[in-house]
């Protein structure tokens, strides 16, 4: 049965389909250029009825891209365009946002900023070129809370010219839902309790949308793991007991392998983490993995189970985890100018207003409005076009990120990649390349990118509930 509203997703909820995510359940690729060239997709977003909780229980009435949910898997190599074609079907307007892709400023998919929303029964064709390999997304940014929550996403993958080697290249998108006892999704989106806390927290975890028992291992072979949080809110902190993954690339970028923090991979929303995982373990062995990001309510999202068939190998494959760095500009940290970011706002913070359309509103009529939410003192809402400041085009950039709030957040910034240089005042030690900055309650950070992209681009919280209550802004790049 489906956990009731507000808790978490219990041992229950992620049995119930018994089926397994065996080799086959893997997302298939599709078809693509052999060639670097242009590769032409059409994507039709529309409702469907899929059974998400499985055997048992009713299909559940979701919104999809060529009825499924995810989306269908869009793979190409680095170096070729994309020309993707969206027809909506869907009651109200949409866009699609390519997540983390150096697109063009039209490209972006940000409607009243970037494009017009794509209104129902009618088309808009999006086309850019795949610069940096890496593992993407693809999500509207349209009334983002609902159109995500109802089931709209998908993964983009680029492939490398040269990537490393393995035996499997796996992606599992990972989805929260809010269901029902019916299996149906609780249409209370947008509701104030939701923006002003963590944001719409469901109690029903997928992994390419469905619930999963177990997901299949050779035993001796080597996986590439694309993980993808594509929930409104949920950060997982998944635990892969009895293994040792190690990470190669976040959000699209690589960085040096290396273990996770604590044997445990955090992933706020919108964040991408690649793992190399070997299966290390004898034929028949069957292991956990568990999401134990919320202290109080951890529960296991699947079991590796390892099939009966003599090992692979015998030892893990010895080959390179590095991946070769994708063509960002290195940002010149002594000449480059900076500006402070700070986030402000919902319960247990100290914040009495903010500035709402040019004028001061009280926080209980930010309240009111379903606002709870600022960037730099300002309440934005899900769409905002007047600029927080100008930068340079081809200038470095440091962005001083404040949370002044006592919840996490996940900070992504439109058409650029940055390095993240310091957090709390400590340079990181890594550096690590990324789009999406999960930053934790009182944390500050400092951030660095060159501005080669032109236009106005959004920065946010990827909390979906807090983007539109007003955490949003837009950098112009001119």
């Amino acid at each position: 049965m489906v956990t009731s509203l507000g808790s978490a997703p219990s041992r229950r909820s992620v049995m119930i389909a018994g089926a397994g995510l065996m080799l086959a359940a893997a997302m298939p690729r599709r078809a693509r250029a052999a060639s670097a060239g242009t590769v032409e997709r059409r994507l039709v977003a529309a409702p469907a009825r899929l059974p998400l909780v499985g055997r048992g229980h009713p299909d559940t009435d979701v919104w999809s891209y060529d009825g499924s949910v995810p989306g269908p898997e869009v793979r190409l190599r680095q170096g070729e365009r994309l020309k993707v074609t969206v027809e909506n079907r869907l009651p109200q307007p949409t866009t699609i946002h390519w997540h983390g892709v150096r697109v063009p400023n039209a490209m972006d998919g940000v409607p009243y900023l970037t494009q017009k929303a794509i209104e129902p029964g009618t088309t808009f064709t999006y086309e850019f070129d795949l610069l940096d390999a890496g593992t993407f997304w693809y999500h509207p940014h349209h009334q983002s809370s609902e159109q995500v929550g109802r089931g709209l996403s998908g993964p983009l993958i680029v492939e490398e010219r040269d990537p490393v080697a393995v035996d499997r290249d796996v992606v599992w998108m990972l989805g929260d839902w809010r269901l029902n006892r019916d299996a149906s999704i609780s249409d209370d989106f947008g509701n104030l309790h939701d923006v002003m806390h963590a944001g719409r927290l469901g109690n029903t975890v997928t992994v390419n949308g469905r619930i999963r028992e177990s997901f299949a291992l050779r035993a001796g072979e080597r996986l590439r793991l694309r993980l993808v949080n594509a929930a409104n809110a949920r950060i997982f902190g998944l635990v892969f007991e009895g293994h040792d993954p190690q990470i190669i690339a976040l959000d699209g970028q690589p960085v040096d392998p290396h273990a996770p923090d604590g044997n445990r991979v955090v992933l706020g929303p919108a964040q991408r983490i690649d793992l190399i995982l070997d299966a290390t373990a004898k034929p028949g062995a069957r292991f956990r993995v568990l999401d134990t990001f919320y202290e109080g309510l951890e529960y296991r999202l699947l079991d590796l189970v390892y099939g009966s068939e003599p090992p692979l190998r015998d030892r893990p494959l010895d080959a390179p985890m590095r991946l070769r760095d994708n063509p960002l500009a290195e940002p010149d940290l002594a000449a480059a100018e900076r500006h402070e970011v700070a986030f402000s706002g919902g319960m247990m913070g100290s914040m009495s207003g903010a500035i709402v359309d040019g004028e001061r509103l009280s926080m209980a009529a930010m309240m009111r409005r379903g606002l709870g939410w600022t960037l730099n003192g300002v309440a934005a809402g899900e769409h905002s076009s007047k600029a927080l400041f100008t930068i340079g085009r081809g200038r470095s950039c440091v962005l001083a990120l404040a949370n002044d709030t006592a919840w996490h957040h996940p900070i992504h910034l439109h058409g650029h990649n940055f390095r993240v240089i310091s957090r709390d005042g400590r340079p990181t030690r890594r550096r690590e390349w990324l789009d999406t900055l999960l930053m934790a309650p009182r944390e500050r950070a400092e951030v660095a990118f060159v501005a080669d992209n032109p236009g106005d681009w959004m920065i946010h919280c990827h909390v979906l509930e807090h983007q539109a209550g007003g955490m949003s802004g837009v950098i112009r790049v001119a």
